[in-house]
């Protein structure tokens, strides 16, 4: 009986022990909303397929409020594993010497391998050194596309199939649709992005020197060439016309769009959940306008969003939970399902096409728009945009654009003037970050 008894006790010390501690991983990022719910889902799933690691995310304000706070954080020593940067960071962390770890050592110091070739090239060719080494993870990449209101399109007697695919149909279809009383024919979202940064690459015609920044921190910017000032006054007429409205900064003039007040508008291919939740209409997405009588147009549009940085300074065990996270990141499953709930591209080429073969795009038509965009082949003029205080150089373009669409500047003047007060930012970058 006392050794029944002793079995008995020695059972349920063995249930008491604790469990092996998981390696918890900390995520800092800028989702909110739904996407902050896609975040959680992911680092739930994430937990849930393993058992070694445990992904922590946490919001930490806007981009630059979670970049400011990571370089704070990483000073006092208790930086994230994992920090979101917007796209227009990049220079700025590839700057950061000591602070981050390359993601393309990261997965290969764990035993993953990282081929380029599975990737979407100007999704993967733009967080890559000259080396081909990856610097940081793709997470929520999209690109610039246009949306269209199919019922105020077949209100103003236009062909709801068929949006208009270059600047000039795009103002014949403004005409027409205010004719028809549209208020608001035209808009867009994050002005310097889609009407000079994607409208460079789209025409492969350079935004600024040395590749765009691929070639060094000397880049300086080149948007007032004859093209960039034609397209900035055709918008300014535009305006002058009722056709296009200026509605704000940042991604404000999406809500125009959603409430079914503005017909058109430029903006990120990551709008289309929330239009899908939001609008009380047909819509519909096209690629971004070109000028036909541009050579080799259209190429390819620029990439927006956010990559995943691995901090320095952590565990050896730690850099394997990365990893294994990042690993499960590029799962096709995972990949597709994230694309066609939030509109962002699918990172890899398989997610993509397992996306096309359960007939997502088929049923939802244009949701493939923005990969199309993205997989052709990308040139040195159409690679990507990676410059130094680039946060600083889209403040600039914005108050001299402004100045356009209120009639106190012309296209040159504002454009010459954001040029030249972008370079002293590109300049001062430059300086500090001399080696």
């Amino acid at each position: 009986m006392r050794f029944q008894n002793a079995l008995l006790a020695a059972a349920s010390a063995l249930c008491t022990l604790p469990a092996a501690a998981q390696t918890e991983i900390h995520w800092w990022h800028s989702m909110t909303g739904g996407l902050n719910d896609w975040v959680v889902d992911l680092s739930n799933g994430f937990n849930t397929s393993q058992k070694d690691y445990k992904v922590v995310p946490t919001y930490k304000g806007t981009y630059d409020e979670s970049m400011a706070a990571s370089i704070a954080a990483f000073r006092a020593g208790n930086a994230p594993h994992i920090l979101q940067v917007f796209e227009v960071g990049t220079a700025t962390m590839m700057a950061s010497k000591g602070a981050i770890v390359p993601v393309g050592k990261v997965l290969a110091d764990a035993g993953y391998k990282f081929d380029p070739k599975a990737y979407i090239p100007a999704v993967v060719g733009y967080y890559t050194a000259p080396s081909g080494q990856m610097l940081s993870f793709p997470f929520n990449s999209s690109t610039t596309v246009l949306n269209f209101n199919k019922d105020l399109f077949k209100k103003a007697g236009l062909d709801p199939n068929k949006p208009p695919a270059t600047w000039p149909e795009v103002a014949l279809a403004a005409a027409k649709l205010k004719a028809s009383g549209v208020e608001c024919p035209f808009t867009t979202s994050w002005q310097s992005w889609t009407q000079l940064e994607s409208f460079s690459t789209w025409h492969n015609t350079l935004f600024a020197s040395q590749n765009n920044g691929f070639g060094g921190s000397g880049a300086r910017l080149v948007f007032n060439s004859p093209l960039h000032v034609r397209h900035i006054e055709n918008l300014a007429n535009m305006a002058k016309q009722g056709l296009f409205q200026y509605r704000g900064r940042g991604n404000k003039p999406d809500a125009s769009f959603y409430s079914g007040e503005c017909a058109m508008a430029t903006a990120s291919s990551s709008t289309y959940a929330s239009i899908k939740k939001n609008a009380k209409f047909d819509f519909g997405i096209a690629p971004l306008p070109y000028y036909p009588d541009v050579p080799g147009t259209p190429q390819n549009t620029v990439i927006g969003g956010a990559s995943l940085w691995v901090m320095s300074g952590k565990k050896p065990q730690e850099y394997k939970g990365v990893a294994a996270f990042f690993n499960y990141l590029t799962n096709a499953p995972i990949q597709a399902k994230s694309h066609q709930s939030t509109g962002y591209l699918p990172i890899t080429l398989a997610s993509f096409a397992m996306t096309e073969k359960s007939g997502f795009y088929a049923k939802n038509p244009g949701t493939d728009t923005a990969v199309n965009q993205m997989i052709r082949k990308t040139t040195d003029k159409s690679r990507g945009i990676r410059l130094g205080n680039m946060l600083q150089v889209r403040a600039i373009v914005n108050e001299e654009l402004e100045q356009v669409w209120a009639g106190k500047k012309s296209a040159k003047e504002a454009l010459d003037a954001a040029v030249t007060r972008g370079n002293e930012q590109l300049e001062r970058f430059q300086k500090a970050n001399k080696s």
